[in-house]
């Protein structure tokens, strides 16, 4: 039996219950300051994400500044791709070093986007990991194997889905279903609005890229891209083809039926080489008549096929000019392929032989009688 008269019972039970309020006074305040922690930190990447101006700077900060400040253990970011336009941008930005952005998947479906987010709702989604579910959403990164919770976070624009940003954790408690959702929602909403901004300042800087009569790239893209498909060959030691086509007796068609027809053409010429290449291949208008191709990873008969379906599209194909008649047309194609000896010439001097070599077979072809494909092979 307690020995203690009742007064000093309820003594030591008063004290005991006031250590406890205390302890549970300090872990409250405690988790005030590190909410505070965490809303300050929150709110410092949000005026990141606001002055973002690139699409690459943008996921860099959501892929690394996010995963650094709130100690993440998996982050990876999946974008809606259907035309391949973010994959430009990001490839335009990374120049000549091209290595892929650890963490983000570009999709050129929505029907993944649509299986991680059913819920026409499109809150944020916590919950446990599931292998069968999702295991390729953290693919390559250090941690994937050891996923226990994770929280999958909706972006859309005008309700329809663009993307999917998603937090992992080895902690099963991390991203429990119970968790609120409110800043994670807040947060989805604002990489939205930024991601869809930044896509627009990007559409803005590649209008400056474009030639305005026929929609394809313009020679300044040309020569960029160049540089970087020369880095990617070199890199991983593929072929590089370049074509260098010219619309045979153009001046002609510009005499006779005006430059309005003569733009007339160009334009549908342009639209018919776009048609016959792959998604990463480039076309650009060099200047006049003259247009540009470059088909990465292609050996020289892939290449020369690819050339000859160019050339017999044209050829085959009757253009109806504005003023109601029907011409046909053709062109010349010179191809030539990135030397073998690449390793040690500087990627500039590189571009300007391989353009001269398509350039001399164009030359050839013009003098051969016109309407046909050459092959420089030295």
């Amino acid at each position: 039996m307690d020995s203690r008269d009742p007064h000093q019972q309820r003594h030591a039970e008063i004290q005991a219950e006031n250590q406890a309020l205390r302890q549970q006074l300090e872990n409250i305040l405690r988790e005030a300051r590190n909410n505070e922690l965490k809303m300050r930190r929150f709110e410092q990447l949000e005026h990141k994400l606001i002055a973002t101006r690139s699409l690459l700077e943008l996921v860099r900060l959501l892929l690394g500044d996010y995963k650094a400040a709130f100690g993440i253990d998996c982050v990876a970011l999946s974008l809606l791709d259907r035309d391949h336009e973010a994959s430009r941008m990001l490839d335009a930005e990374l120049g000549m070093d091209g290595r892929p952005v650890q963490g983000l998947h570009l999709l050129q479906s929505d029907a993944p986007l649509r299986d991680l987010h059913p819920d026409p709702a499109l809150k944020p989604w916590l919950g446990p990991f599931k292998a069968s579910q999702h295991d390729k959403l953290f693919l390559g990164q250090e941690q994937a194997a050891n996923m226990a919770s994770l929280a999958l976070l909706p972006l859309s624009r005008h309700g329809e889905l663009i993307g999917s940003l998603h937090f992992g954790s080895v902690d099963a408690q991390r991203y429990d279903a119970q968790s609120g959702t409110a800043l994670l929602e807040r947060l989805a909403a604002i990489v939205s609005v930024c991601l869809d901004s930044t896509l627009n300042q990007e559409r803005l800087k590649l209008a400056g890229l474009t030639d305005a009569l026929t929609g394809v790239h313009n020679r300044r893209y040309f020569e960029h891209r160049c540089l970087i498909e020369i880095a990617q060959a070199r890199r991983y030691r593929h072929d590089l083809a370049c074509l260098f086509l010219d619309l045979d007796r153009f001046k002609a068609i510009n005499d006779r039926y005006g430059h309005q027809a003569g733009d007339a053409v160009l334009r549908a010429v342009g639209h018919n080489i776009q048609t016959q290449l792959r998604a990463g291949d480039t076309i650009a208008r060099f200047g006049g008549e003259e247009f540009v191709v470059l088909l990465p990873q292609a050996p020289a008969q892939h290449a020369r096929d690819i050339a000859e379906r160019i050339r017999a599209g044209i050829a085959g194909r009757p253009f109806s000019l504005p003023c109601g008649e029907v011409i046909t047309a053709s062109v010349s194609i010179g191809l030539a392929m990135l030397p073998a000896e690449r390793i040690q010439v500087e990627a500039q001097s590189l571009a300007e032989q391989l353009l001269k070599a398509a350039d001399q077979a164009l030359y050839q072809a013009k003098t051969e009688g016109r309407n046909r494909v050459v092959f420089n092979a030295t």
